[in-house]
């Protein structure tokens, strides 16, 4: 049996047998996508990265607003932190240390709190829902400072796949205005499940066993021709199957302030990512319930 072959089975149990309750519960009752979340959507599908607006998907009264002032006083508190963080980013052997977890390695989980509320807001539960075609939970949400540095590509900035489900979608949010020399998102498009490489590229190693390419390799598979490299304002928003090839981070001149979160499915290979208080208020709204549910 060749691997396309044994994929097409794994996905196929993953969706009809692991995933069988969210599956089946969504496929009753779709609500059907429309205008910009539509366009969205069809993108995502195409490509395994679509590109929006705070504005054009979400709307003038959306939370965009408040996500922002809230992370511009984040800021303020921890400006020795960042600021510390930021010398220590000159130093090539700290693991990650060009990113700086501005909620913490694990946030509280807290549903009011807008770093919750904005992942839970309709039209993007609505797409993360119809893109995997079930319910999905909310894995991790966190808002990254990555800071400019001259040292060579490491981690995230070198190409990899995420590897926690079959499809894996985050939603990026740009805090700050992003251009090629603040460390865009950048994806290989058609290298997700949906579509699927040809054949993978070959590994340079970064830290034990992960996995990580250098644009030559990718290119070898995929070329630059089919990258997109996501340049923009503050306000664009990114989702982005990162099951597929990705990078980001490799910033030059200029700081990224970018808040993200993850969806996956009920049956993912992981935990979540922030530490969940013993009982929290679960929305009533059946979407929002489900992403927050416990497995």
């Amino acid at each position: 049996m060749s691997s396309v072959s044994r994929t097409g089975l794994r996905v196929l149990k993953w969706r009809y047998i692991d995933n069988f309750a969210p599956w089946l519960a969504y496929r009753f009752d779709r609500p059907p996508l429309s205008g910009e979340a539509d366009r969205v959507l069809s993108e995502l599908d195409r490509n395994g990265i679509a590109i929006t607006t705070a504005q054009a998907l979400l709307g003038p009264n959306s939370l965009y607003t408040e996500l922002t002032a809230a992370v511009d006083s984040l800021q303020r508190v921890l400006a020795e932190r960042v600021a510390a963080a930021r010398a220590a980013a000159k130093n090539p052997e700290s693991h990650k240390s060009y990113i700086l977890n501005l909620l913490g390695d694990r946030p509280r989980l807290d549903p009011q709190s807008i770093y919750v509320r904005f992942a839970l807001q309709r039209p993007v539960l609505q797409i993360a829902n119809a893109y995997f075609g079930m319910y999905t939970r909310l894995r991790f949400y966190n808002v990254w400072h990555t800071f400019a540095t001259s040292t060579p590509p490491q981690d995230s900035q070198l190409w990899h796949r995420d590897p926690e489900d079959y499809y894996i979608l985050k939603m990026f949010v740009y805090l700050s205005d992003v251009g090629e020399d603040a460390g865009p998102v950048t994806y290989a498009a058609g290298s997700h499940l949906k579509v699927g490489l040809p054949r993978e590229p070959s590994y340079i190693k970064r830290r034990g066993d992960a996995k990580r390419t250098e644009d030559s390799q990718m290119a070898k598979v995929l070329p630059s021709e089919q990258w997109i490299q996501v340049t923009g304002p503050k306000g664009t928003i990114i989702f982005a199957d990162t099951r597929g090839f990705h990078k980001g981070g490799l910033a030059r001149e200029r700081d990224r302030v970018m808040y993200l979160c993850m969806f996956t499915s009920q049956a993912a290979n992981c935990a979540d990512y922030f530490e969940r208080p013993s009982s929290i208020d679960i929305p009533l709204e059946k979407e929002q319930a489900f992403a927050l549910a416990l497995r």
